[in-house]
């Protein structure tokens, strides 16, 4: 992926070495469920809060939000950093262009860099809940240390990879701002266990296909994408989606539990975005077949 030279949001906030590692919400839970929900994390931006709960049958909860010290810019020569901060950049680009189009006004989410746990808006965030967004402060949230695990465990390999997280969490925000989260999240209330994981599928294939549409746009743009980006991205989703997880966690597949869609799912809405760059072409809710 390219990305060297071009523009850095200035829109990133640095709360590593900030606080402590910890555990995930004060809860025992085993080593191999804990990296699948990394695994989650790492490319569609679930929450493993759920992916664990999905897997392990426990309750959620996590302490209270903690003091944070006062906001601070990543240093200059952080290249991790930097490179976080260009894909924020091509997302802010994309979307504000996006919003503009349709005669509206795209405000752009803070992204904080984080180790160990943060405090947020929607509770408390852990290193183990990965990269995810917050609709109640529209930020995104990442622990770098995330790239090193796919790296290091499951031979994950890329940078377009890396970003593809960030546009995905981005994918999430833009829901927000277009009022489909609420929409979702009310009638996820008063549905069944089964239609709320329906409907919770639908949202995560939709930021997926978010994610495509800020690739063609910035590849329109700048030319991000290299030889093989995209394959590394696609194979890496047919790898991870609720099906692949269930079967290595659990031997077994269970369609009515999944949240966040198939492996092929993911691949197939990521594709639709990037294909056409077109937003409407990621309505999920109306989509007959997913």
């Amino acid at each position: 992926m390219k990305w060297d030279g071009n523009r850095e949001s200035d829109n990133v906030e640095d709360r590593r070495g900030d606080s402590g590692g910890g555990g995930f919400g004060g809860r025992s839970v085993g080593i191999g469920t804990i990296a699948i929900a990394l695994v989650a994390s790492y490319f569609f931006g679930i929450n493993p809060a759920t992916v664990i709960n999905l897997l392990s049958g426990g309750g959620g909860g996590g302490s209270a939000p903690s003091q944070q010290a006062p906001a601070k810019a990543p240093p200059a020569n952080d290249e991790a950093a930097r490179f976080v901060k260009v894909v924020l950049a091509d997302t802010e680009d994309v979307w504000t262009a996006q919003f503009r189009a349709q005669g509206g006004n795209y405000v752009k989410p803070k992204l904080v860099l984080f180790s160990g746990r943060t405090s947020t808006s929607c509770g408390q965030g852990e290193s183990a809940t990965g990269p995810f967004y917050c609709p109640a402060d529209q930020k995104v949230y990442i622990d770098l240390s995330f790239y090193k695990l796919m790296r290091e465990r499951f031979k994950v390999e890329g940078e377009f990879a890396q970003a593809y997280v960030i546009a995905h969490e981005v994918g999430h925000h833009v829901q927000n701002l277009m009022g489909i989260s609420g929409k979702v999240d009310a009638a996820r209330r008063k549905a069944t266990q089964t239609r709320a994981n329906a409907l919770s599928v639908r949202m995560e294939l939709q930021a997926d296909c978010f994610a495509g549409v800020w690739a063609f746009h910035a590849n329109e743009a700048r030319g991000i994408l290299e030889r093989g980006d995209v394959e590394t991205a696609l194979n890496a989703a047919t790898a991870i989606g609720d099906d692949a997880l269930q079967r290595q966690a659990q031997g077994q597949v269970v369609p009515d539990s999944f949240t966040h869609g198939t492996s092929a799912q993911r691949v197939r809405w990521f594709k639709r975005g990037i294909a056409t760059g077109i937003v409407n072409d990621c309505d999920t809710f109306k989509a007959r077949q997913l």
